[in-house]
């Protein structure tokens, strides 16, 4: 990296340790005479109440080159806090950037009497062990260095890590389909205690399961039994079966409410009603899935649309498989075909059986939906299991838990 790459800005950030003395740092580095520069000078002659910026020292009248300025997240109160930022965290910041000028993060041109850091760190007010601050925040402070100077993450991480990645505080996952083959199992029984059931201790755990509440479950019970079910699966996929009509943009309101993570509406239902249910489903990050039940042209349904939906269903009713009607499956391959520039996953329900998954992944199938094979079993467990092996799934094997420590 050339020396007048970062004369302008750059960022990086870092969480080590545990709470309570856990160590979050957000750092810029760039010119004095530059952004960076005056954001410095302006944080360090407006001070806020129990927010001041303060000069990173290794001791005192020792400060650092680069000269960093220290911006407290967590509002200080009384003296016990603030020295915590004045004692572990203050030497802390100041000594992982003389450490780093030592050691050659930085490129061998800088002038380091010309670049400044601001570095937001953050220290719990339950924070007691000093020597953990100082673990911790001198930790923090290295990484953050370290990525700022090389730009890190890449795009590609970011891009491959956003939909697998569980952020370690917040204390739930936020399911997306970044990995299929998946089995899709429809809730198409109608007693809700009998579903919590099945799912607390019949239905094995998977990262390639996906739970749909049914239509006949949601016109007994509404679009709150979304809300029943996240209360014992936080983390799965759910996705409520409206079959959409009508209205798009209010039905998508209904189940995003009721945490739904994705939302059917019927292909049969107008362009119009398709565009605004698609655009309401992407603007509030949850799935669009278009069931192509009866809809006769395909393709030109698709075309007549503003945008592809996330999911299409290839569906054979449950009336029309008991009259022996041929499921669609070879115009999978015709539809991603024409749409290859689109990113969407195709499903396919009606008759799903595991005889016949490995057919249906074949012809271009990205999800299976099972209904009545595995909810009216008399061994659920087996049954799931039988359509997990045959998609080729495993037991969980991605850790969404865990502090992501790369240094770049």
């Amino acid at each position: 990296m050339e020396a007048m790459e970062i004369l302008d800005m750059l960022i990086g950030e870092a969480l080590l340790g545990h709470e309570p003395e856990l160590a979050h740092v957000d750092l810029l580095i760039g010119s004095k005479e530059g952004p960076v520069g005056q954001a410095f000078a302006q944080g360090l002659t407006t001070l806020s109440a129990g927010h001041t910026p303060l000069l990173a020292v290794i001791r005192p009248n020792l400060p650092p080159k680069p000269q960093t300025l220290i911006v407290p997240k967590v509002t200080v109160k009384n003296m016990e806090q603030a020295a915590k930022i004045f004692g572990p965290a203050q030497y802390a910041v100041a000594k992982a950037v003389a450490d780093a000028v030592e050691e050659g993060i930085f490129p061998d041109d800088v002038d380091f009497d010309k670049i400044v850091i601001i570095a937001s760190v953050f220290i719990h007010p339950e924070a007691k062990d000093y020597r953990r601050i100082y673990n911790y925040n001198y930790g923090a402070t290295k990484l953050a260095l370290k990525r700022a100077l090389v730009n890190y993450p890449p795009l590609e991480k970011v891009l491959y890590d956003k939909d697998r990645a569980k952020h370690p505080i917040m204390g739930f996952n936020v399911p997306r389909l970044w990995r299929p083959p998946y089995l899709q199992i429809a809730l198409d029984i109608t007693s809700i205690n009998r579903i919590k059931e099945m799912i607390r201790n019949e239905i094995p755990k998977s990262d390639r399961l996906i739970l749909e509440a049914g239509t006949p479950l949601i016109k007994k019970y509404g679009v709150r039994v979304l809300r029943e079910l996240r209360e014992v699966v936080p983390d799965l996929f759910i996705i409520a079966d409206l079959k959409t009509l009508d209205v798009g943009k209010v039905e998508v309101d209904l189940a995003y409410e009721e945490t739904a993570d994705a939302v059917v509406c019927s292909g049969l239902a107008t362009v119009d009603t398709l565009n605004k249910f698609i655009y309401e489903a992407k603007r509030l990050g949850i799935y669009a899935i278009v069931d192509l039940m009866n809809v006769t042209n395909i393709i030109e349904k698709l075309k007549s649309l503003d945008d592809i939906p996330d999911v299409l269903i290839f569906h054979r009713g449950i009336d029309t498989e008991t009259s022996g009607e041929k499921s669609r499956w070879d115009l999978i391959k015709e539809v991603k075909q024409e749409f290859s520039d689109k990113k969407f996953l195709v499903a396919v329900a009606g008759g799903i059986r595991p005889e016949n998954t490995k057919d249906a992944l074949e012809k271009g199938a990205d999800i299976v939906i099972v209904g009545r094979y595995i909810t009216q079993a008399r061994d659920v467990e087996k049954s799931v299991r039988e359509f997990l092996k045959t998609i080729g799934a495993k037991e969980p094997a991605i850790d969404h838990y865990r502090v992501h420590s790369e240094d770049g």
